[in-house]
């Protein structure tokens, strides 16, 4: 497999598991936040380039694969951002204006699809805001 498509599954993998972060950030992750997440990878994150997983599969659904799994294994919210920011500092190259936008309205659309934002999903905002900032 080429380095290419590699460096790019783990790019969704990454960010699955920060949406999965910006989720079960007070603990449960609801149904509404992973239909929210679904929704948005199917009408805003396929398509975006051409990239396939070793299946074969778009490489955009590697952002469900890895939330449904981290979900599944209840893995801590806070262990899982720091992971997503050691990536992002790692690989600045592969966070792009549009692709940090797009994250930002998908990450704020999972925040808000069960009763509006609570608390810990707004810090949880925050530290993704001053990550993407501080670079900036």
């Amino acid at each position: 497999m080429d380095t290419s498509v590699n460096a790019q599954t783990e790019f969704y993998q990454q960010i699955g598991q920060l949406f999965y972060a910006i989720a079960a950030s007070d603990k449960v992750v609801r149904k509404a936040e992973y239909d929210a997440l679904k929704k948005l990878v199917s009408e805003e994150w396929t398509g975006l380039d051409d990239y396939k997983d070793k299946f074969g599969v778009e490489a955009a659904y590697q952002i469900e694969i890895v939330f449904d799994w981290f979900d599944y294994e209840s893995l801590d919210a806070n262990d899982c951002f720091e992971t997503f920011s050691r990536f992002f500092r790692e690989h600045p190259s592969q966070f792009t204006s549009d692709r940090k936008k797009l994250i930002w309205r998908t990450a704020n659309a999972i925040a808000n699809s069960f009763s509006g934002k609570n608390k810990s999903e707004l810090m949880m905002l925050a530290k993704l805001h001053l990550l993407f900032t501080q670079d900036s």
